[in-house]
């Protein structure tokens, strides 16, 4: 059986509650973790197939299969990946922002949209409670439920989503995740790798299907105000189409401006869908 990961945000039950409520099958061992964790486990051979993060996979493409059908990213509005500062993000030349350890991709689009866009180079300052750098109006990177809770407990006006600066400056989606699998395991056992294709567009199938539930999923990993979770999952897009594939390509694009990685990998799956378009 495949090892393989999934991210350990609410952002994925849209896909993974399928599973947890018993209705899909999964075929192959699910190891629950932050994305940059599971990046690493993919690399070491610790995991076969795994959600990476859009920039762990442009800078490791070779050793990787780009899988069809599924990402985790937004048309717009993201949510779940702010960047919270008092201080304009055109004045923040040279000043420290803390930033989480868990996303390569949010970490590697700030840097992009504050070098590119607003023309500014800050210092990067890892730090394990940037939430609480936030309160103390420091500028901070938040992803996932911890970004949720900045825009419950921050001034609006000091939360800024980048998704949406990404979309305003570029047309573009933002794809934050996409399904790879390592190239040994692929050429070891196709089939295997395709049985687990099929049954994650089986289980997000189910979840939009099922939405209700994937609601009340998330309601017990982190209790939100009514209808948050409706419209966040709404905002969020999980198909790899042909748009998110561009937004890909446009991200990769960026990576390589800014020299973040050395060469601009393919954003085109390798493998054929298992679900019709």
């Amino acid at each position: 059986m495949l090892r393989c990961g999934r991210i350990r945000y609410t952002n994925d039950l849209p896909i993974y509650a399928a599973f947890d409520a018993g209705a899909v099958t999964f075929p192959g061992v699910l190891h629950a973790d932050v994305p940059t964790r599971l990046n690493d486990m993919l690399l070491a051979g610790e995991l076969d197939v795994s959600p990476m993060s859009a920039f762990a996979y442009a800078a490791n493409a070779e050793q990787l299969v780009l899988l069809p059908d599924l990402c985790i990213g937004a048309r717009s509005e993201v949510i779940s990946v702010v960047l919270a500062s008092q201080t304009p993000l055109s004045l923040l030349d040279g000043a420290d922002v803390f930033v989480t350890g868990e996303s390569a991709t949010g970490r590697n689009l700030l840097r992009v949209l504050l070098e590119r866009r607003y023309g500014v180079r800050p210092r990067y300052v890892e730090d394990a409670q940037p939430l609480e750098r936030a309160r103390h109006g420091l500028p901070a990177l938040l992803i996932g439920d911890t970004a949720i809770d900045a825009i419950a407990q921050l001034p609006e006006e000091n939360v800024y989503d980048l998704g949406s600066l990404w979309h305003e400056w570029t047309h573009e989606q933002t794809v934050f995740a996409v399904w790879v699998a390592r190239r040994d395991a692929y050429e070891r056992d196709p089939e295997a790798v395709r049985a687990c294709m099929h049954a994650l567009t089986d289980a997000y199938t189910w979840g939009r299907a099922h939405i209700d539930q994937v609601v009340a999923a998330a309601q017990r990993v982190a209790v939100r105000s009514p209808g948050f979770y409706e419209n966040y999952f709404a905002k969020l897009n999980f198909a790899f189409h042909a748009a998110a594939q561009s937004g890909f390509a446009a991200y990769c694009r960026e990576l390589l401006a800014i020299g973040a990685i050395t060469s601009l990998p393919s954003a085109l799956p390798e493998v054929i869908g298992v679900v019709s378009r």
